[in-house]
């Protein structure tokens, strides 16, 4: 009877063992699934990833051509683009409730502001964002209606990320069309839910779009500026379009 018992303690071990090899060979596949699936659930547009390559060893690794669409209503064909996105995660981490992500550098991402005095896209994708994750707050005791449930979904602890080389391409609304690529300073951001014990996808998502967000704005504001700076022989009805555009913008992203 104990030999029995024995054999079947291994073959559990082993079983268990097996599974978790079969899990860390197909992380780059459930990686590539898991964008795929929840960033359009969060952000209401098309997302697509070219390929992830992490090493199931040593956790580092690359993803590749993160391709985030538009939303419904805008012309231009993507919102951001992501060519290179280099990450290092705690291996030991993953089969845990929080992965914990020690480092992801973004480098030359090509991100689109389109639109104007009345919306833009990166600010409607972020509402979308925002509207996805209001479930995510726990329910208080005055809470009259139980909270959508939601699938137990993993938690995240991001150390460290880096965005540089960014290029803004800007397509505006009420400028005949007028459209400029500028430079995106660097943006670094550092302990995304070391705090709180890991943060939901869509928490993720929204501390790190609402930075990028306000550094896209800043940018945006003085492209308006310098543009006004040149039209002064077109005309004072195109000058008078372009400052109030510049003003428009400087309260676009006030919540």
């Amino acid at each position: 009877m104990k030999k029995i018992i024995i054999r079947i303690a291994l073959v559990v071990v082993i079983l268990l063992v097996v599974a978790v090899v079969a899990v860390f060979l197909s992380l780059n596949s459930i990686v590539k699934k898991g964008v795929e699936t929840v960033g359009p659930q969060l952000t209401q547009v098309k997302i697509t990833l070219g390929s992830a390559n992490i090493s199931p060893l040593s956790g580092s690794g690359q993803l590749s051509d993160l391709f985030v669409g538009n939303p419904e209503g805008f012309k231009t064909p993507s919102a951001i683009k992501l060519g290179d996105i280099k990450v290092a995660v705690d291996v030991g981490s993953v089969l845990t409730d929080t992965i914990t992500v020690n480092s992801v550098k973004i480098t030359a991402p090509e991100i689109t502001f389109e639109g104007g005095l009345g919306g833009n896209n990166i600010s409607k994708i972020l509402d979308n964002v925002t509207a996805a994750t209001a479930s995510d707050k726990p329910a208080t005791k005055t809470d009259t209606k139980e909270p959508a449930t939601k699938s137990a979904g993993k938690k995240f602890i991001v150390k460290d990320l880096v965005i540089e080389g960014a290029k803004l391409h800007v397509s505006l609304t009420g400028l005949g069309g007028k459209e400029m690529t500028l430079p995106l300073p660097p943006l670094h951001l550092t302990d995304i839910g070391t705090k709180s014990n890991g943060v939901t996808a869509g928490e993720l998502v929204k501390q790190t779009l609402t930075p990028l967000l306000a550094s896209v704005t800043d940018v945006v504001k003085s492209g308006i500026t310098n543009i006004g700076k040149g039209v002064g022989n077109v005309g004072k009805e195109a000058g008078s379009q372009v400052n109030k555009a510049a003003e428009g913008l400087k309260g676009l992203f006030k919540k």
